[in-house]
């Protein structure tokens, strides 16, 4: 066979050259086809929300990827049981929406920044899913203009002192309770219990940032695959559930014991805890979220049926940000904190005309009419707070 002249060999070299260049593009093609599906198939429904759907073990689609800025979600329960979902990064929670019922579906919406986070599938042992936030000029625009940072100096020194005095309040409040439990003293254990759990409820608003801490001092049994029987079933609620159902210590002095040592642990971590302006103004419309969660729920205190007095202690951990924060908000947005301090009134005033002659919150006598009115006030204060939140250029957008 005779070899190939200069100009075929050229031309099998260009030929060569372009099924690769169309391989090349073929691929990318895909890629790009991938992350369109990947979008748009969360986008199906829900208005331009992103659906995410939770089954018995697994998140689908198992990975998001979204440009930074707002992006809504819309999360859809399929498995059999209340779930919660959350968008961490690390052991900080950015944001959640708890207790889904099964069969039904959540809104929530973020505004995030670049990077690669984690989202939970359903119970708290489930393999987590990923979130991928792409650049985006967009989303760049969309930053609202806020007052100097130095004018947060004030408010966030003040705070971080707040949640030392706090936190030396709950390792005291938890260690009378652990001293009650391993003097084996059952009616002492349930009157401290109460008292126990009121500073932890006054720091929601920064729990996010240690849900490692967090999910061991207060995981929920209805997030645990085996319930109150599994083994991730610890903290307050697991002795709420000996003191108050099964009404017997048996057990619960080493979990006591794990407690204290947990919360001693959160005290140490809050000292370092460094703090930004919007984790206050965020976090207190998260914890607000948290209430109206439990109270349409049905609460979280399923046992000793104290959830007024959760409320009670978390709306003063929410007011205590709004107090700091007001001298910059009166002048960045008078109108928005006026609104939130009117909607504040109105939620203290409705928990301090359920109070009991002796003085107690009795979640149980409240009528269901009762309830959604409270949970109404609480997502009115919430909505109040998210549109602080943005006049004074915190940003985090809910849904």
């Amino acid at each position: 066979m005779s070899a190939p002249s200069p100009r075929s060999a050229g031309s099998n070299r260009i030929l060569k050259w372009g099924a690769a260049g169309s391989g090349l593009l073929m691929l990318a093609g895909l890629g790009a086809f991938a992350y369109a599906s990947n979008v748009a198939a969360g986008r199906a429904s829900g208005g331009g929300a992103i659906t995410v759907t939770l089954r018995d073990n697994r998140c689908e689609p198992g990975e998001l990827r979204v440009p930074e800025g707002r992006s809504t979600f819309r999360i859809v329960n399929q498995t059999d049981r209340a779930v919660e979902w959350e968008i961490l990064d690390g052991v900080m929670v950015l944001e959640e929406r708890e207790n889904i019922a099964p069969g039904l579906s959540q809104t929530l919406g973020a505004k995030l920044r670049p990077g690669e986070y984690e989202i939970t599938c359903g119970l708290l042992s489930n393999p987590r899913g990923k979130l991928i936030v792409a650049p985006s000029q967009a989303g760049q625009d969309g930053e609202a203009e806020r007052p100097a940072l130095t004018a947060f100096i004030g408010p966030l020194a003040e705070y971080q002192v707040y949640l030392a005095l706090q936190s030396n309040k709950l390792v005291r409040e938890v260690g009378a309770l652990n001293d009650a439990i391993q003097a084996g003293d059952l009616e002492k254990a349930r009157a401290l219990y109460t008292p126990a759990r009121a500073p932890y409820d006054t720091l929601t608003p920064v729990m996010p940032h240690l849900s490692d801490l967090a999910n061991a001092i207060d995981p929920l049994p209805a997030y645990l695959a085996g319930r109150e029987k599994d083994p991730g079933f610890t903290g307050f609620h697991k002795l709420e559930h000996g003191l108050f159902a099964a009404q017997s210590l048996d057990g619960l002095a080493p979990i006591s014991a794990k407690l204290l040592a947990d919360v001693e642990a959160l005290r140490g971590r809050l000292r370092a805890l460094r703090l930004k302006p919007e984790d206050m103004g965020d976090g207190a419309a998260r914890a607000l979220r948290v209430m109206a969660d439990a109270l349409s729920s049905g609460g979280t205190e399923l046992y000793a049926r104290t959830d007024l007095a959760d409320i009670e202690a978390r709306l003063a951990g929410v007011a205590k940000i709004i107090a700091l924060l007001k001298p910059v908000a009166s002048e960045a947005a008078p109108a928005p904190l006026a609104a939130v301090e009117a909607k504040l009134a109105a939620v203290e005033g409705q928990l301090s005309a359920l109070r009991k002659p002796g003085g107690d919150l009795a979640f149980d006598a409240l009528s269901q009419t009762q309830k959604i009115a409270l949970s109404d006030g609480v997502n009115a204060l919430e909505q109040a707070m998210e549109t602080l939140n943005e006049k004074v250029g915190f940003g985090q957008d809910n849904v």
